[in-house]
């Protein structure tokens, strides 16, 4: 599996472009202003029973995306050189992971957000002997689902919502008592969507 997930990913001369992949979608309620830079680290992480994704539980008294379950990751800095080097920074500030535990290899396509960001997911290894030490401030859990559990069509699940006065439909995976939604399950679906049309 791992062979098609590097197989499937953008490689690291080319990174996605402005806009999203989802930007007809949503260009109707994205705001008016010019959507700012992100990035999260899709972080892969080698076990003996197969590859697993990385993920954090944010905590729950966090302004923006309380409690939800999301990638390390957040908005570009100025001295950021790439988005590379925001994922990077971002998941030492978040999760503890420095660096050099860290080998990012491909991109999925950008994506933007209803909440003004337009984010580039960096695809890393991540060393299995990493040590995670959260950032009690942003998240609650570190933890890791297989891939094959994302890749399995069965723990696909689509809700409709309303936002801003019109239905959205929104890719859910439940993951045990976790539910797995928004950005981030679209981020997912991007990932198992390019790993199915590698041949």
């Amino acid at each position: 599996m791992h062979r098609r997930l590097r197989h499937a990913v953008r490689p690291l001369s080319d990174p996605p472009q402005p806009p999203g992949w989802n930007h007809r979608e949503l260009h109707d309620i994205l705001p008016e202003v010019p959507l700012r830079s992100a990035a999260v680290l899709v972080g892969i992480v080698e076990r003996d029973e197969g590859p697993a994704v990385l993920l954090t539980q944010r905590t729950e008294h966090l302004t923006n995306h309380a409690g939800q379950i999301s990638f390390p990751g957040g908005s570009a800095e100025q001295d950021d050189i790439d988005s590379i080097a925001t994922a990077l920074r971002e998941t030492r500030e978040e999760v503890g992971i420095g660096a050099e535990s860290i080998t990012p290899f491909g991109y999925l396509d950008g994506l933007d957000t209803v909440s003004g960001f337009n984010v580039t997911p960096v695809v890393a290894n991540i060393d299995p002997a990493f040590v995670a030490v959260p950032d009690p401030r942003e998240v609650a859990a570190v933890f890791e689902v297989p891939l094959a559990f994302f890749v399995d069509p069965a723990n696909l699940r689509f809700r409709r919502m309303e936002y801003r006065g019109r239905p959205r439909d929104i890719v859910e995976f439940h993951f045990g008592d976790r539910n797995i939604w928004g950005a981030t399950a679209a981020m997912l679906l991007s990932l198992v969507r390019r790993m199915e049309a590698v041949t």
